[in-house]
């Protein structure tokens, strides 16, 4: 007759549940996972198959029930890990629809927005195109799976415990978040002082033929000249946006104290 004490009950659960806590955090709010065009039943199936896998390699607390204080303090410190890892990851991505939001302004399709079904919200035809190249570039040069080891490696530098978490770590995301404006001003700063230089133009052109309607070409020049240069500029996003995601993976490295592993190659 198979026979178990409760302690190896708490033990097996304990393995599973903790470490499926910071996965399914991760994979919640970290894109491309966290994307709600990815169905809930994906993110809970993938999140689950991956807790199952290293799951036997994580320390955890010895004798110690889940269903405990101690045992729920340790399950939303676990959920609050993963999700501040998701969340660096996300900066980046929100970054480059900063600077498609700003380029669609100064280009005059403000207007022109939809429903995103990916962030649940209101986005411009243009912050839709550089998140999408976003993602592929991610995707690219396999920083989804990077991300992974990532967290991965975070259950040995920074093991579950029931020793209060510092706030340092909370303190750079804080300081990571502040960077989002700075990242899409960055990418979108040529564009827009092309665009600038383009509506200064048409002033002096109004200028010296008053009789032209500045309503009526002007926004047609100004639309036409931003679709141009975003065409000859797609190339050369490339290198920020690489560097951009790096330094996304770099934080999520620090969040959880993980040795430096694979990092997405900066140009």
């Amino acid at each position: 007759m198979l026979t178990f004490t409760s302690q190896q009950l708490y033990a097996w659960v304990a393995m599973f549940i903790w470490p499926a806590t910071r996965v399914l955090a991760l994979i919640a709010t970290a894109p491309p996972f966290g994307s709600a065009s990815v169905p809930m039943l994906v993110k809970v199936l993938l999140g689950l198959a991956i807790s199952t896998v290293i799951a036997p390699d994580v320390p955890v607390p010895a004798a110690l029930d889940p269903t405990s204080m101690a045992g729920i303090l340790i399950l939303l410190q676990q959920l609050l890990i993963g999700a501040s890892m998701g969340l660096a990851m996300r900066v980046v991505f929100a970054a480059v629809e900063a600077a498609g939001e700003l380029t669609s302004s100064t280009m005059g399709l403000s207007f022109a927005a939809f429903f995103d079904p990916q962030t649940q919200g209101r986005t411009s035809v243009v912050s839709q195109l550089f998140s999408l190249l976003a993602t592929m570039v991610f995707l690219s040069l396999n920083g989804h799976l990077i991300l992974l080891q990532v967290m991965a490696e975070s259950f040995h530098t920074l093991p579950i415990s029931a020793a209060p978490m510092t706030t340092e770590g909370f303190h750079q995301l804080a300081l990571w978040g502040a960077k989002l404006f700075s990242m899409g001003l960055q990418m979108s700063l040529p564009l827009l002082i092309a665009l600038l230089i383009t509506n200064f133009a048409l002033g002096i052109l109004t200028r010296a033929a008053p009789q032209l309607n500045l309503f009526g070409i002007g926004f047609s020049i100004t639309m036409l000249a931003g679709f141009i240069l975003i065409g000859f500029g797609l190339p050369y996003m490339l290198t920020p946006m690489q560097r951009f995601l790096s330094d996304g993976i770099e934080m999520v490295r620090l969040l959880g104290s993980v040795p430096s592993v694979n990092a997405l190659p900066k140009p």
